[in-house]
């Protein structure tokens, strides 16, 4: 890497956030996890590595435990890592040698364009799925699987109707029982979620989609988030009883319907869960690997608790 380059650490306070987020939206990988609102909001704490004049960044998201700082992957906050243009498996690698010695755990994502084979770290692959949606309706629905489009018409059938642009809470709301069963829930979690939602809403870059059954029973649902011609599947509320009749096809395929044609990527954010992952897959979402990182610096007295 040049020599002139430099990587400053930064806590939150230090952050110039107009150069900031002006690198995020001008980096080649920005992605809307890496604005300084969504991490406000999402992270307990944050700071950050900045390349030069903010050239590239990467934010540290952190929290403490028995007084030991870890490096943390927030709640639907799917990929972070380093932003900017011309990356490079040096610049990478850079990167991670200047995190703080301080941060003695890390278990988080970086991104999409943070792939590489970088010495001195274990560097492992995740999967995303992604579908561009730059192209006519009928071609897209031409990709389907046929239990794609069977579940679509169940639907219909079913005389389920799809809506957008509804009260958030009541996505939230669905996706709170489905998240208790998953031991994933916490009230502070689905707060930080509601704050994001309204200052994403205002900004005009957040909306709701749903199914609803003939009676006006919520049955599938998501919050959508967009930014980098990117839509966000980010929040997901699904009712079991929309499970045999299509209810999550149909809440998939409206979405496309309303948005094909569009310079836009849906990202459905994962899987490595084999049946989500068939489920992306049968609208023709593709995969798309984004890169993961763990390190484990604690005390040899504690480091069995992270195994």
């Amino acid at each position: 890497m040049n020599k002139s380059v430099k990587i400053q650490y930064l806590k939150r306070k230090e952050i110039d956030i107009l150069k900031w987020d002006n690198c995020i939206s001008n980096s080649s990988n920005g992605l809307i996890y890496g604005y300084s609102f969504y991490l406000d909001n999402m992270s307990g704490n944050w700071d950050a590595l900045v390349m030069n004049d903010y050239e590239a960044v990467m934010p540290l998201t952190w929290n403490k435990k028995y007084t030991i700082q870890y490096i943390y992957q927030p709640f639907l906050t799917a990929q972070l890592g380093v932003f900017g243009n011309n990356l490079t498996a040096g610049i990478v690698q850079s990167f991670l040698k200047s995190i703080p010695q301080q941060f003695k755990y890390w278990d988080f994502y970086l991104n999409h364009k943070n792939v590489y084979d970088i010495s001195d770290f274990l560097i492992y692959q995740r999967s995303n799925f992604t579908l561009d949606l730059n192209m006519s309706y009928d071609e897209i629905y031409s990709r389907y699987r046929e239990n794609t489009r069977r579940n679509i018409k169940k639907s219909l059938q079913a005389g389920c109707v799809a809506e957008k642009g509804f009260d958030a809470e009541e996505v939230i709301q669905l996706a709170i029982q489905q998240m208790r069963m998953q031991s994933k829930e916490t009230e502070e979690n689905i707060s930080r979620f509601r704050n994001l939602y309204k200052i994403l809403s205002q900004k005009g870059l957040a909306t709701t989609y749903g199914i609803f059954s003939a009676r006006k029973e919520l049955l599938a649902s998501c919050v959508f988030f967009f930014s980098h011609n990117r839509a966000y599947y980010i929040l997901v509320g699904n009712h079991p009883n929309g499970k045999t009749i299509g209810a999550s096809h149909a809440l998939i395929d409206a979405f496309i319907k309303d948005n094909a044609g569009q310079k836009l990527i849906l990202d459905f954010e994962g899987s490595d869960i084999r049946n989500l992952a068939f489920f992306y897959s049968s609208f023709g979402a593709t995969e798309e690997k984004y890169a993961a990182i763990k390190v484990n610096h604690l005390p040899f007295f504690l480091r069995w608790l992270k195994k």
